[in-house]
């Protein structure tokens, strides 16, 4: 479903990935792995088209997309949940959710929103609530429900578990299986290594830049370079 090959990106003459491979194949959860300022959100912001990259290919559903605008990379069916939530905090629940399918997705987008109150019930509590007066985890909830809301054959999520507590943490991660479960591929863009291996498929680990590590989930959590270098094992 997704294809990247050799993939250079980065900002004016800064180069931040270097030679980047990954693939993701449908109904999959594959997790990219690593610390803050490594290249992560970077490596998002060029598969969405919000970058052009300086080299390599990105492929989607069998189409090259690489440069695409982004808004044609959304109508494909690639969607992004954006680190930091971005959610519109002056707009109620049901407004944000609606925004969702304002390019993909707005024939289907009673049901849609259905399955999305389905999958997140508090939002269904908080409907007509403005969005900035959510929760931390609530408005993480509401960003990918609007997500969701397109569509997506593919979502990234960027760092979904960012600035909640452990026990928000369990249940997101516990959400972001069961939006697996609805058929929706996922590339879950983390720091969280234990929680992302143990509902992921496969995963890579990003490195200044590089994919230093690649396998699947139970591989990489025996694998003792990565127990040394993220888990102080």
């Amino acid at each position: 479903m997704l294809e990247v090959s050799g993939l250079r990106a980065g900002y004016g003459e800064v180069e931040v990935l270097r030679e980047v491979d990954m693939d993701l194949g449908g109904g999959e959860i594959v997790a990219v792995l690593g610390s803050n300022g490594v290249g992560k959100t970077t490596l998002n912001n060029n598969l969405c088209g919000i970058y052009r990259p300086f080299a390599g290919s990105v492929r989607f559903a069998g189409e090259t997309i690489t440069g695409r605008p982004a808004h044609k990379i959304v109508a494909a069916g690639l969607v992004q949940v954006p680190e930091g939530r971005r959610i519109f905090p002056n707009l109620t629940v049901r407004e944000n959710l609606e925004l969702g399918s304002y390019r993909r997705g707005r024939a289907n987008r009673d049901s849609t929103l259905e399955r999305v109150f389905t999958t997140f019930p508090r939002l269904r509590e908080r409907m007509t609530q403005r969005a900035g007066t959510l929760s931390g985890g609530e408005q993480q909830m509401l960003a990918i429900g609007r997500g969701l809301m397109a569509e997506p054959v593919l979502l990234i999520l960027d760092e979904p578990s960012l600035g909640l507590s452990p026990l928000l943490v369990e249940e997101m991660f516990a959400l972001i299986g069961e939006i697996s479960r609805q058929g929706i591929a996922i590339l879950l863009v983390e720091q969280n290594v234990v929680q992302s291996l143990e509902i992921a498929h496969r995963a890579y680990i990003l490195e200044q830049g590089r994919i230093v590590l690649s396998g699947t989930a139970g591989e990489l959590l025996q694998n003792s370079d990565l127990k040394r270098a993220y888990l102080g094992i």
